[in-house]
Formats: C-alpha cells, structure tokens, sequence
C-alpha cells in the first residue's frame, strides 16, 4: 500500500509543504489551474525555484501577494489578536536580536513568522503598505470562498477541515467560540494558497494513508504584541496536543500553525521507525538557514504488508484483577505507542467470584518483546497467554461526498468487489448534530438514505 511519509526533522510549514509536494512529482501547472477555482488569482502569484541547503537540492514555493507591493507576506502573523501596531513597533523593544532574530543569516518568514509573532520590520515589511485589515477574511469568508469553487469534493472537505482545527485551536487560547475567531492573517491570500494547496496535492498523488515523524517544533521564546511568548506557540501547541514532538532546534519556531494543522488533518500514526520501503522522495525547502539542512523531506513510501488479505497475527491475554483503572488506561497507551494493532478490556468472574478485567493485545510477532515488557512493568500481570491468529481483512476506502449537511466522508468496505458497508464519519456526523440540535441518529439515517444511491 502506498503512503505518504513526513519526514519533519526540521519542522513544517505550509510552503515546506508546497515545495515538498511539487519536488515528490506534483505538476506545478496543475496545481496553479486547480488553485484558479478559488477565483483568487488577481491577488497573489506562485513562485517555484530549484536551490539547496547543504548541497540537498529541493522546490522552494513562494506565494507572492499582490495587495503588498511583490512582497512575499509570510503568513500567520494574526493581527487581530496578537499585534497592537499603534504600540509595538519599537524596534529596539520589540526585538531582541541576540535571542531571537539573526537578521542577516536566518529568516524564513514563512517557516519563522507564520503565526503573528515575528516581524523584521526593518528588512521586510513596510507598514505604509502592510495589511488592509479589511481585506483579510475570517473562517466564515474562507469556508464561502472553497464551498462556492468548482474544487472536488475531497479537496474542499480537506482545506475546510485544516482551517477548521487551526480555528478551534485559536478560539481554545482567545477564549471565543470558533465563529467569532478571525484570521486575519491566516485568510490573507498565501495562508489560503497553502491550506487548499495541501489538499489539491494529496488528490493528485492518490494517497489515503499518510504517516510522519516526530515534529521539530524548535525552542526558545518569540516576542508578540502580549510580551514574550514560548516556542512552540500557543495555537501550535493546541494543534500539536497528542502528537509526539521534539525541540532541538535552538531560538527558531520550526513548526507553524498551518504545518501542525496539516499533519493534524491528515497523519495516522506518527513514528520514527521507518518500516517500509521507499518509492520516491521530494524536498520542500524554508528560506533561512539553519546547522541543520532547512527543509522538508517527503517519501512516497510503500509498507509492508498489513494489507494482505490474510495476515498472521497473535492475540496476548492476561487477567487482572488487582490493578487501578487509570493505571490500566496507562498502560493500555503505552501499549499502542508501542506497536499494539487494538487493545481492549472484557470483564470477567474469576474463581471466588472475584470481578476482573481480562486485557487483551494483537499485535505483530516483531512487537511481542516490547509488548511484553510493557505488560510486566505498567501492569500487575505476571503472566499471559500467547497464540497467533489469521485475520482477514477486506478493501476499504474513503469518499467525500456532498450532501444536505455539506461535504461527509464515507468509510466504505469492500468484499470480492462489492460494496457491503458504508459509514459516514462519526466527528462530522456528531459536529452537525452539536451545531444543528438535530439528533445524530437523525443525521445519521438522513446521509445514508442521501448517499443510497451512490454506486459503489
């Protein structure tokens, strides 16, 4: 099966992104004509280039805006709420160049600034022409402009549901509802650009499953309207909860709200270990220079053989009975971290009527050892059942479709060709329902009967 791999060593950001994509075998003019659905073309220009970074040579994409003189813009820099112009530019206060900005060697903008925090406004933003705050679109705007194209249905779904948990990361922080969060700079024109980029991307590699590294997001603190502020900042680190990071870059943000949120979107599992073999490889370059090479590295991938429609598993058991619950759902995550395929508690009646929990584990015969240990140390276990088992999957794949609630995602299986089971998304179906106050069975049954006569 093939995926799609994220190599962030050096962290993400929407135009890393870009670049990565067009370098893995994207077509640059497919992907312009296919951005001109949005109807946006009269404000901006993409720009690709072929250069380096410690001699790997890689696509660098730049969004040109045309409302700011030919300046490449920089995203996310979220006016609206993070900068105070009237009273924060002063230079000297405002930045702190030995800690947090090398102005000759290392700027990135769209890698280093892409949140609302970085302006080297000496070199790069002339505020006679800055931002027509005006002209900037909140989430709303932006969920219009990609419903109201001629986009397919899965790229629409796919660029709503990036902004989608940007905006909720930031109404989270700001204390307001998603509604009322604008993104001023998040819908300037290059933001836009790289979200639905991202999307358009992923239809035309025709790859489902997507898998990354652990994130580089960098350290250090930044300065914003608000005083100083940790790396990573505040909306990436909402996005980034759950998903595993590291910081070994020094004094710079590796990785910005929008490079979060398309891994949030999209990846499965995140890992180090590379178990599979690698098809192609694409390079998405930042701007600034680092000891590190500055840059993405995406690898079409094809893994190893889950997929077969039969495949040796083994199935660990262990009753206990004498264990806190909250220290088994410990355990039981550190189980998944780990290679566990599913996890799962039954109760049972032990002998003398005592109540217990029988935890059961499938897994890979190359997991066992970790697995085991994991059992011995985080559990009162000492000792489980060990047998392997054949399991039989079938084909399953994923559809956007478009109903009366808007775009859903279908789950469907297939047996020897045919179709025997479709499944709407369950987070889409239960968020309709929250904003609606329809009953979600309702939804449920309406979408089903909507999309019956879909073929299959």
């Amino acid at each position: 099966m093939k995926a799609l791999y994220y190599d962030c060593f050096a962290g993400l950001s929407g135009d890393m992104n870009l670049g990565a994509m067009i370098d893995l075998g994207v077509d640059f003019d497919t992907l312009k004509s296919e951005l001109s659905k949005l109807g946006l073309d009269s404000e901006y220009v993409l720009r690709k280039s072929r250069e380096d970074k410690h001699g790997i040579f890689g696509t660098k994409i730049d969004v040109i805006d045309k409302n700011n003189d030919g300046h490449h813009h920089d995203q996310h820099h979220d006016h609206d709420q993070h900068h105070d112009h009237d009273q924060h530019h002063d230079h000297k206060q405002h930045h702190e160049h030995d800690q947090h900005h090398d102005h000759d060697q290392h700027h990135d903008h769209k890698q280093h600034h892409e949140h609302d925090q970085h302006h080297d406004h000496d070199q790069h933003h002339d505020h006679d022409h800055h931002h027509d705050h005006d002209a900037l679109r909140d989430f709303k705007a932006i969920k219009g402009i990609i419903t109201s194209s001629t986009l397919s249905e899965r790229v629409k779904f796919d660029s709503i549901k990036i902004f989608q948990i940007i905006a909720e990361a930031e109404a989270k922080i700001h204390g307001k509802s998603v509604d009322e969060v604008h993104f001023h700079e998040v819908g300037s024109i290059d933001s836009i650009v790289d979200v639905v980029g991202a999307a358009i991307c992923l239809e035309l590699l025709d790859v489902t499953t997507v898998l990354a590294s652990t994130v580089e997001v960098g350290s250090g603190f930044v300065r914003c309207a608000h005083g100083l502020m940790p790396i990573p900042a505040p909306a990436t680190a909402e996005i980034l909860r759950g998903i595993p990071i590291k910081s070994d870059v020094k004094k710079f943000e590796q990785t910005t709200p929008t490079g979060a949120a398309i891994l949030k979107a999209f990846v499965t599992k995140f890992s180090d270990d590379k178990v599979f073999k690698i098809l192609k490889i694409g390079y998405g370059l930042g701007s600034r220079n680092l000891e590190i090479p500055n840059l993405l590295r995406l690898l079409l991938v094809d893994i190893d053989s889950d997929d077969d429609a039969t495949t040796e598993q083994w199935l660990l058991e262990t009753n206990i009975d004498d264990m806190s619950s909250e220290l088994l759902v410990y355990a039981e995550e550190k189980l998944f971290e780990s290679g566990a395929l599913d996890v799962y508690k039954t109760p049972i009646i032990m002998k003398k009527g005592r109540p217990a929990i029988k935890l059961t584990i499938l897994a890979k015969q190359k997991d066992i050892k970790a697995l085991q240990t994991i059992i011995f140390t985080e559990t009162t276990s000492i000792g489980l059942r060990m047998y392997p088992v054949d399991k039989v999957k079938i084909d399953r794949t994923y559809e956007v479709v478009t109903t009366t609630y808007g775009p859903i995602s279908l789950k469907k299986a297939y047996f020897e060709g045919s179709c025997v089971n479709v499944k709407p998304e369950y987070e889409q179906i239960k968020k309709i329902a929250l904003e609606s106050g329809l009953p979600a069975k309702r939804i449920y049954q309406d979408i089903l009967s909507q999309i019956n006569g879909h073929k299959a």
